[in-house]
């Protein structure tokens, strides 16, 4: 297929053009629909840029216009149609986050791709293998916030939903007849409840940077004001924090501490310009760290969104749960993430279900799960408690558990 051949997509930036978008939407079934963001160029990421593919016709809907796109928020809540993303998490996220909409009926290509045992279930790979379809990822980190859009933008962001249906039409009949459409369903309706977590800045995250945990008292107290100097850097520049300082700078600046500029500029990980720019910010920070004193004991690390809080026997049991769904996704030649998310299986070693009334209880399992899998599920959890306590009173299991209760 010739790209080059197709239409030029309508960029909507005002009401008018987003009612003639809705209009479309009214007498259509299936409607794709993708977003581009700035996070690798500013501070908070926003939405820059919807892309809405209808039936021969693309929409590119720009909020950076002023344009108000809360009417289309209806659309993604409608039921009766089907809304298909690919990889549509962060998209379902970050729109969630900026208008509060909801979503029903959604297809997810990505999903149904690795739900077919598709290793490489990526956008560019799938339309490549199906199709035929070259698609040019180039502008994927491009700078969506800039305007106006250059040429090549329009053309990369409305080929991420141009084909969207007609890859759904494709994959539909495959799950059906492999009895997967199930697992598709099931992850689908789960981006439907997912809920953005508040974006709060902890300086006490700083014990996740790679290495922190490696530095003396009095290092791990600058690194922890370092880390809080260069958000409040990067907010007043409207930066990403990487964009700043990497990782890897501020553990190496608080592992030296140094007392002047040039020995700031001595670090292999800073550049002379961000030494320049930087000093007095570190110096800022070091100035803290001093009075603050040294930090003796670390904090632990914050869970990761949803990540759970085991004791020492819900961990064994969780990592008995873990190795089965290996070896039963290895069986179907799905991602394991398919067979059960990681959420439910942590529920599952937390409630420890004894029978299937109590397995159709946890939040997350779903009906399909229960019938394929539920027997199976219902073993691990029994022997596993059948076994694991005379094994951690021996001594018998090794003691990895314990950052994670």
């Amino acid at each position: 297929m010739d790209l080059n051949q197709l239409p030029p997509p309508t960029l909507v930036t005002d009401a008018r053009g987003l009612e003639s978008v809705l209009e479309d939407c009214a007498r259509a079934s299936y409607i794709a629909v993708d977003t581009e963001a700035d996070s690798f160029f500013n501070f908070r990421e926003k939405v820059c840029l919807v892309q809405v593919s209808i039936g021969e016709r693309d929409y590119l809907l720009d909020p950076l216009a002023g344009l108000d796109l809360r009417p289309f928020g209806a659309v993604l809540a409608d039921p009766a149609k089907t809304k298909i993303f690919h990889d549509g998490e962060f998209d379902i996220l970050i729109l969630k986050r900026e208008w509060g909409f909801e979503f029903r009926n959604l297809f997810d290509t990505r999903i149904a791709e690795a739900a077919l045992g598709v290793e490489s279930p990526g956008l560019a790979a799938v339309l490549r293998a199906r199709f035929g379809i070259e698609l040019d990822k180039s502008m994927q980190r491009s700078d969506w916030s800039a305007r106006p859009l250059s040429e090549r933008q329009v053309r990369y962001a409305r080929l991420d939903t141009r084909f969207l249906v007609q890859l759904m039409d494709a994959q539909r009949p495959e799950l059906e007849a492999r009895s997967r459409l199930m697992i598709l369903e099931g992850e689908c309706a789960r981006l439907e409840r997912l809920v953005p977590s508040p974006q709060v800045f902890n300086p006490d995250d700083y014990v996740k940077l790679k290495g922190a945990r490696t530095l003396d008292g009095d290092a791990q107290s600058r690194l922890r004001e370092l880390f809080a100097e260069r958000q409040r850097v990067a907010e007043e520049l409207d930066l990403p924090p990487f964009k700043v300082l990497g990782n890897d700078s501020l553990v190496d600046i608080a592992r030296v501490g140094p007392a002047s500029e040039s020995a700031l500029a001595n670090i292999p990980t800073v550049s002379p310009k961000q030494s320049r720019r930087l000093w007095g910010a570190v110096d800022r920070a070091q100035r803290r760290a001093r009075e603050n004193g040294p930090i003796l004991r670390p904090p632990a690390p914050a869970p990761k969104d949803g990540e759970p809080r085991f004791d020492e026997l819900e961990y064994e049991l969780h990592e008995r749960l873990k190795e089965w769904r290996r070896k039963r996704a290895e069986g179907l030649g799905i991602d394991s993430a398919l067979v059960c998310n990681r959420h439910v299986l942590a529920r599952l070693a937390q409630r420890k279900p004894g029978d299937e009334a109590a397995l159709v209880a946890v939040e997350g399992v779903l009906a399909w799960q229960v019938h394929m899998f539920g027997p199976e599920l219902l073993d691990v959890i029994r022997k596993g408690l059948r076994e694991l306590p005379a094994e951690l009173a021996s001594g018998a299991r090794r003691r990895k558990w314990g950052g994670r209760r």
